[in-house]
């Protein structure tokens, strides 16, 4: 063996655990430790209902049921974060000695104090911030699809806004207030600020009157920051009875029926973009009283109604089957790994048998992904981020925020990194593991081609895991060159800005596609949109120095998510492969102790602390085998 081939064995990917998974797992950590919090508080509150004992039988055995899944989901989550934290803190730290390694004091160590060096530090959203290091651009390389970048998506929520928009309250030399709402406040032609009381008074439509269909889909979208969508709804239904006299006998009979059509449509609207807001029965209760005072009004209507409610039930049904459906395949997710610990002679990792096309894997991986995209309701974004009442006690189980689909795509994204180290570390045999690892390259490549960023990151999230990077002679029997421009696009430099670039151009090519083509498919680094809207939220303040809540934030937050909108109505054009999709959802994922051991007995451990780790995880294995 040659010299140079020496040193390409002893070579681990370009340190990807030190510098592009500590920003990823970074990210994961942050939503995941955020959701993790919000079920505990849903599961405190379940308990403290349960305990009451309230209500019929079969509503203390739903409760029941619910609490059981509630603390599965918890025991998933905590998973999670526990494996995301430790690999953080390992990629972390790994980056903090390299940078000493590197950089030499100027001075000794005075008597009395330490001359102040350059300390890495932690964001608001966990990841380390880093300086940014000169690359020589003649060495970058890049997919074809990054070839040429279009101009950023350019379709517009609403007219623009102010350049500085979250800075406090605008000059307000430009502002001017709304002669027939005089709470309403604008700037340059643009809704600006306003009360919560005129924001629900613009929504009502009137005779003369409809609101503007962005201005809805931002203020049902946001309101939820001020008031609940029941207690939103109730207002909205005291203005139209106070406002147009429903239900009145000395009303105008004509001007009532087109008040009705219109209040009809704005029902429409609502029950269709957030849907979810009706698992509240308080919230079909107010659906079911208002509707019932339209088609009083005008009988023509009773049509319109019924199939307003009729394509509500099917959308409810359609999520209450999603949710049942991910139950099951956590479910027997769960059974699996219970097999494996009762018979580990069992377990045979093959998913290139199961799936030999890298292409065919990338597009269940779509399947997958798209089917979680498509089922999150809008309103779980703004969720995420809401504070609930400090005063915990006095929490209903109806008014805590749902955010289980957005928490189950996040749970999608950690399985899929953990299951592709489980993938590669599992195999004994060194060229198994060279094969594997060149084989979930390929993958993550025809994820990018796809538009699929969501797999792709979560794959390279799984190739940085410690246990995976620390094969020094497995990664080089790896051909390197494909997976440094899969690097590439993961760089986490400038907040991932060559990732943003190949987003924004994957939304250019969607738009020139036809409905049912393959370039329609966007499917986002997922934590991190999520980061995005987080930082909007923190960045930006709800409420102006006078009180006035600033819908400017809502502009913003509504835009971002009418993308989302965009990405999750794609249907996916693939054709669906049973044996390649089941084995994703319900192979078995090793935990960090089980990734670690399976890697040392692969490639023996080469420092003190390895030495040190696989001693303590070959007693607890032996520990727990007695």
């Amino acid at each position: 063996m040659s010299t140079g081939e020496e040193e390409i064995m002893t070579q681990s990917p370009s340190q990807p655990a030190e510098k592009q998974g500590k920003d990823i797992f970074g990210i994961q950590l942050e939503v995941t430790s955020r959701l993790l919090d919000a079920e505990g508080l849903r599961l405190n509150v379940l308990q403290r209902e349960l305990n009451k004992k309230t209500g019929t039988l079969s509503s203390s055995e739903s409760r029941q049921r619910e609490f059981e899944k509630q603390k599965a989901l918890i025991s998933r989550l905590q998973f999670q974060h526990d494996m995301l934290e430790k690999q953080y803190q390992e990629a972390a730290m790994g980056m903090f000695k390299s940078y000493h390694r590197c950089v030499k004091s100027q001075r000794s160590l005075p008597h009395l104090g330490i001359k102040q060096t350059h300390k890495v530090r932690p964001s608001i959203f966990g990841t380390l911030t880093k300086e940014k290091t000169p690359k020589d651009d003649s060495k970058k390389r890049s997919l074809p699809q990054t070839s040429g970048l279009p101009a950023m998506f350019t379709e517009k929520l609403a007219p623009e806004t102010s350049s500085k928009p979250c800075n406090g309250q605008p000059a307000q030399e430009n502002h001017h207030e709304d002669e027939t709402t005089p709470a309403l406040v604008y700037q340059d032609g643009n809704l600006n600020s306003g009360t919560l009381e005129a924001f629900v008074q613009h929504m009502v439509p009137t005779v003369d009157y409809y609101p503007d269909r962005t201005y809805l889909f931002a203020f049902l979208l946001n309101s939820r920051l001020f008031i609940k969508p029941h207690q939103l709804l109730h207002d909205v239904c005291q203005v139209c009875i106070r406002q147009q006299k429903l239900g009145s006998p000395d009303v105008d009979r004509e001007s009532s029926k087109k008040f009705s059509l219109k209040l009809l449509q704005l029902l429409i609207e609502w029950t269709e973009t957030f849907p979810y807001d009706f698992r509240d029965e308080r919230m079909m209760r107010h659906l079911r009283d208002i509707t019932q005072k339209c088609v009083a009004v005008d009988q023509s209507l009773r049509k319109n109604v019924g199939q307003l409610m009729q394509a509500l039930i099917r959308k409810l049904a359609t999520l209450e089957k999603y949710e049942d459906v991910l139950s099951r395949v956590n479910a027997a997710a769960t059974e699996r790994m219970h097999s494996l610990r009762t018979n580990p002679a069992a377990f045979q990792t093959n998913i290139i048998d199961v799936c030999p096309s890298a292409y065919v894997l990338a597009q269940q991986l779509t399947h997958i992904e798209l089917e979680r995209l498509a089922n999150i309701g809008p309103e779980e974004f703004v969720q995420s981020f809401m504070k609930e009442e400090k005063n915990e006690a006095a929490l209903r189980l109806l008014d805590l925020k749902r955010t289980k689909n957005l928490e189950a795509y996040v749970e999608w994204f950690n399985r899929l990194s953990y299951l592709v180290a489980t993938e590669v570390c599992m195999h004994i045999k060194k060229k198994h593991r060279a094969k594997l690892i060149e084989y979930f390259i390929d993958v993550a490549r025809e994820c990018y081609n796809i538009g699929n960023f969501n797999s792709l990151m979560a794959i390279m999230s799984g190739l940085n895991l410690s246990p995976v990077t620390r094969l020094k002679k497995t990664w080089g029997k790896v051909n390197m060159d494909k997976f440094e421009i899969l690097e590439h696009q993961m760089d986490p430099t400038g907040n991932f800005n060559t990732y943003r670039q190949s987003l924004r151009a994957a939304m250019q090519r969607a738009l020139g596609a036809q409905d049912g083509a393959c370039d329609k498919i966007v499917i986002p680094f997922f934590s991190l949109f999520v980061k995005d809207l987080y930082f909007l939220n923190e960045g930006c303040m709800n409420k102006l120095a006078n009180g006035y809540i600033n819908f400017q934030k809502f502009w913003q937050t509504a835009k971002q998510v009418t993308e989302f909108m965009t990405w999750k109505q794609v249907e996916c054009p693939y054709p669906r492969d049973r044996q390649g999709l089941n084995y994703l959802l319900t192979a078995p994922v090793f935990s960090e102790n089980s990734l670690y051991l399976a890697s040392y007995e692969s490639e023996g451990p080469e420092t003190n602390y390895e030495r040190e780790q696989y001693k303590t995880l070959k007693l607890q294995c032996n520990a727990a085998n007695k």
